[in-house]
């Protein structure tokens, strides 16, 4: 070993086009007792999920993200115009996902049935892709491919030549959760309650990117 080393980052980027359709939902429930909110809560699940069935998907794909449950309170004024707070209730709420592949024509008739089951869930709608861990694999191949050409080109504008590597270090940035750009937004839901919904939209293609460090040997 010569003792010499060069280390270079590289940073790896990745393109792909959307083939999955995420609808990110929020159920919140309210009512005077414990019982009575958590009661509420229940039924509105089973209506939504029903309302997913009616529109062709298992009704186990609607899946829990986050469930809680807590006291809600109220300001009011006293009769000396004092601000206070009084006990209104139980407030839950209830985060939930469905996931399926990208299609329109789907995600109409999902939006449809979703608006006209009575359950009136707040809702937002990204674009991503079923194969993450290929996305992630491209990322770190690109990344050490970029590393590589810029040890190269540096090593030959110093002179030298590349040994063997003596370490890599990838600077993941966590559990990939690629998402288009693209935002979804309904500005008239009333309009939704129909069999389906026209929708003809391309999300954009989502960019990620990653880095990695190489560590070579000077010869």
């Amino acid at each position: 070993m010569s003792g010499r080393f060069i280390t270079v980052t590289g940073t790896g980027k990745a393109i792909s086009t959307p083939d999955l359709i995420i609808i990110s939902l929020n159920l919140v429930s309210v009512g005077p007792e414990y019982e009575s909110a958590m009661e509420k809560a229940a039924n509105e699940i089973k209506t939504l999920r029903n309302a997913i069935v009616s529109a062709g998907h298992d009704g186990k794909a609607l899946k829990t993200a986050n469930f809680d449950i807590n006291t809600e309170y109220e300001s009011y004024q006293d009769e000396r115009n004092n601000w206070k707070q009084k006990f209104a209730g139980y407030r839950c709420k209830h985060s939930l996902s469905l996931e399926f592949d990208f299609s329109m024509e789907t995600l109409g008739r999902t939006l449809a049935a979703i608006a006209s089951c009575g359950a009136s869930p707040e809702f937002h709608i990204s674009f991503s892709v079923k194969d993450k861990g290929a996305v992630s694999a491209r990322l770190a191949e690109n990344a050490v491919a970029d590393a590589a050409q810029k040890a190269a080109l540096l090593a030959k504008a110093a002179g030298v030549s590349l040994g063997n590597i003596q370490s890599i270090n990838y600077n993941s940035r966590g559990e990939l959760r690629p998402l288009s750009e693209t935002k979804f937004e309904y500005a008239q839901p009333k309009l939704m309650k129909s069999a389906s919904i026209d929708i003809n939209i391309k999300p954009e293609d989502i960019e990620n990117s990653d880095t990695v460090t190489v560590v070579w040997e000077i010869e």
